[in-house]
């Protein structure tokens, strides 16, 4: 992948990859030779306390919640040692693009929880942290936080899932079905593999995506996107097509419920989250749908829902609009300090 072009609310830090050998996958398999990509803000306390992890989202990188680090914010590196990750599969860690030994289509099958794994072995094999105080992502970020509090209670003190599912819903999962019939539509996909970026396939997904479902309607008619930018801002982020199939994969087979020794499935698995958690959606969600915000939040015992009051949809919980990222800067930072 190529690293995208920084935006303005980007906070840039010096790229790391953690070399952890070979991922172990709960699936059996192995992903050979990773590397887990990370950026830190900020330093680590002597007692190793102040540490939160930052989860990247679907197509995204370490910079998902920058928007909520700097001086006063809510992930202020003045006070945290953030650990911003990149999901398995971004291009940043390892992934199909960049594998040297498991290329493209051989590259094993991965999922949310082995995404969480590997960030367990960066932080304790490799930074020595050994609980965190916080852990936060919005959409498959989000995902990632809630899977955090059902697998490693041990680990996590404090959750904020921004647009999370505990559990993939038959919407989402048709959306990612359309997302990659868009893409394996394009001449590129041979029916086993890319054989050159699908040009195409990626304009299609974008209209889709990033000009429908990220928004609302109402977010379309107060600012209609310049189609043809839509197209432009996602060829600039060079993200691969066989990153985009896995990353899909393990996003529309999550459920916090299928954890090994877990049961009662996804209700069962999220009423044994001990943390404190903050969970938050808009009204109107056309990706992640916000009724499995509220029902996850609603399943954790003492956990805290708050709607964010805007018509952005599924990018509400980012910078789009200036209101929307005060709100949670607000929120969340409230939430990490009225329960230290």
């Amino acid at each position: 992948m190529i690293h995208p072009p920084l935006a303005a609310w980007h906070v840039d830090a010096a790229h790391q990859a953690a070399p952890l050998g070979n991922l172990a996958l709960e699936s059996g398999e192995t992903i050979r030779e990773f590397h887990q990509s990370y950026v830190t803000h900020g330093r680590l306390a002597a007692d190793r306390r102040n540490a939160i992890l930052v989860c990247s989202a679907i197509t995204g990188t370490h910079h998902r919640l920058d928007f909520l680090i700097g001086p006063g914010k809510a992930l202020d590196p003045a006070r945290w040692f953030i650990v911003a990750t990149d999901a398995i599969g971004n291009g940043l860690t390892t992934s199909p693009s960049n594998s040297r030994l498991q290329a493209g289509m051989a590259f094993p099958r991965f999922t949310i929880r082995d995404m969480v794994e590997a960030q367990r072995r960066l932080l304790v094999e490799h930074l020595g942290i050994p609980a965190l105080y916080a852990v936060a992502g919005a959409s498959m970020g989000g995902m990632q936080a809630l899977q955090w509090a059902v697998s490693c209670p041990a680990m996590v003190q404090r959750v904020v899932a921004m647009t999370p599912m505990a559990r993939t819903t038959p919407w989402a999962v048709l959306v990612l079905e359309t997302a990659r019939a868009c893409l394996t539509a394009d001449p590129a996909w041979n029916g086993r593999e890319f054989k050159r970026r699908p040009d195409r396939g990626w304009r299609a997904y974008a209209g889709l995506m990033n000009a429908l479902l990220m928004k609302t309607p109402d977010a379309v008619d107060a600012r209609p996107p310049a189609f043809e930018d839509v197209v432009a801002a996602m060829a600039a982020t060079g993200f691969d097509a066989h990153d985009y199939l896995y990353q899909s994969w393990a996003y529309a087979a999550h459920d916090v419920g299928t954890t090994r020794g877990i049961t009662g499935g996804t209700l069962g698995a999220l009423a044994r989250i001990t943390a404190p958690t903050l969970v938050l959606a808009p009204p109107l969600d056309l990706f992640n749908p916000a009724a499995a915000a509220r029902e996850a939040a609603k399943a954790i015992p003492g956990a805290r829902f708050v709607e964010i009051p805007s018509v952005e949809g599924h990018l509400a919980a980012g910078p789009q609009s200036p209101a929307d990222a005060a709100f949670l800067n607000e929120t969340i930072g409230a939430f990490l300090r009225d329960t230290a």
